[in-house]
């Protein structure tokens, strides 16, 4: 078993909003409360949850990139929310993050060589001569030409960008990357050749990874457990298998029976569920899935279930984890038609020799 690289504990986001009287606080926006997990060396967490959910805020405030209002993030053993600027910026070489949008991320007035001898430079990794030599060996590794490196980020298609964001993210070497939607932009082939090269890169390197989406297809192809994020709140996690074959929380099982069906007039086993989910501002003291959950009773609207384990590898945040047999949702097939198909194109851009 290896160490644990990160370790999240407690860890809370709120947003104050303003704009009262006299510029009083109006509210606060709970985009992430109480979420604790744990990555090892060379393993992949995803965290997945419709949009909204705080998925993006909780890998930002992971890496403070956004300073979290509360809990205990620690890299390898160090406590990373409160150590001082300096201390900040030279621990960044070992934590990296890969961009939803390739192109946003990338400084167009910069070319591809200077985009990638940038944090070669800041952490001393290499100069000079140096330097141009490791972007150069950069670009190889993640399939592009080292002739690339003369080029500017307009003039490439956005899988060869994603690219080019991974090799920025690699160049330090880091332990941990988190890769917050870095497939969702591109088309199915591209993705498929993106999450093959991010895995490949995590076996030669032992990376850890933080992987935010919400396409369950990709989840299932590069995922070893599963986090499902539901208003901030993490409600079920487990591994991958095991939460795609048998979900326990009525919100996981909603999400799985809602992966689009690629036959034509072919509709899920069961309609989504109703309603809307509670407000950030307020969500209330109960379950915040309870107005839309089939199992809910009193207890779930006027008492927040905790994480409770469930078997040896799996925790849920369900008072009714247990009496998954009585859902309004069917039994989870091991794998849907929907993620057949998508991992079938993956498995055929792996065979047919797609970096």
């Amino acid at each position: 078993m290896k160490p644990n690289v990160l370790e999240v504990s407690g860890l809370t986001k709120h947003f104050p909003i303003g704009g009262g009287l006299f510029g009083r606080k109006k509210g606060v926006v709970q985009a992430v409360s109480d979420v604790s997990f744990s990555v090892a060396g060379g393993e992949t967490l995803a965290i997945v949850g419709e949009s909204g959910c705080g998925k993006s805020t909780t890998g930002r405030a992971v890496l403070r990139l956004q300073d979290p209002s509360a809990g205990s993030v620690k890299l390898d053993g160090e406590e990373i929310t409160t150590l001082p600027a300096n201390r900040l910026q030279a621990l960044r070489r070992n934590m990296q993050m890969v961009f939803q949008d390739p192109f946003g991320s990338l400084n167009p007035r910069m070319t591809v060589r200077e985009t990638l001898m940038e944090p070669l430079l800041l952490h001393d990794v290499a100069h000079g001569d140096r330097a141009r030599e490791v972007t150069s060996r950069l670009l190889e590794t993640v399939g592009l030409a080292a002739h690339h490196a003369d080029r500017y980020p307009h003039e490439f298609s956005g899988g060869q960008r994603q690219r080019i964001c991974i090799a920025r993210a690699i160049a330090t070497r880091p332990r941990l990357i988190v890769c917050d939607e870095p497939v969702s932009a591109l088309d199915v082939s591209v993705q498929a050749q993106i999450v093959n090269l991010l895995q490949d890169l995590q076996r030669e390197y032992g990376m850890a990874y933080v992987f935010i989406s919400h396409d369950l297809s990709v989840v299932r192809h590069i995922a070893d457990r599963v986090a499902v994020m539901y208003l901030g709140r993490i409600v079920e996690e487990a591994p991958a298998d095991q939460l795609f074959a048998d979900p326990r929380h009525p919100y996981t099982r909603a999400l799985i029976e809602a992966a689009p069906r690629p036959v034509p007039g072919l509709r899920a086993a069961t309609e989504p569920p109703e309603g809307e989910a509670p407000s950030a501002l307020d969500p209330g003291p109960g379950c915040a899935f309870a107005p839309r959950c089939p199992l809910a009773t009193d207890l779930c609207r006027t008492t927040r279930p905790e994480a409770r384990p469930m078997g040896a590898a799996a925790r849920v945040a369900c008072h009714h984890a247990d009496q998954r047999a009585e859902m309004v949702f069917p039994p989870a097939p091991p794998q849907s038609q929907a993620l057949a198909a998508r991992l079938a194109v993956m498995a055929n851009a792996r065979a047919n020799g797609a970096p």
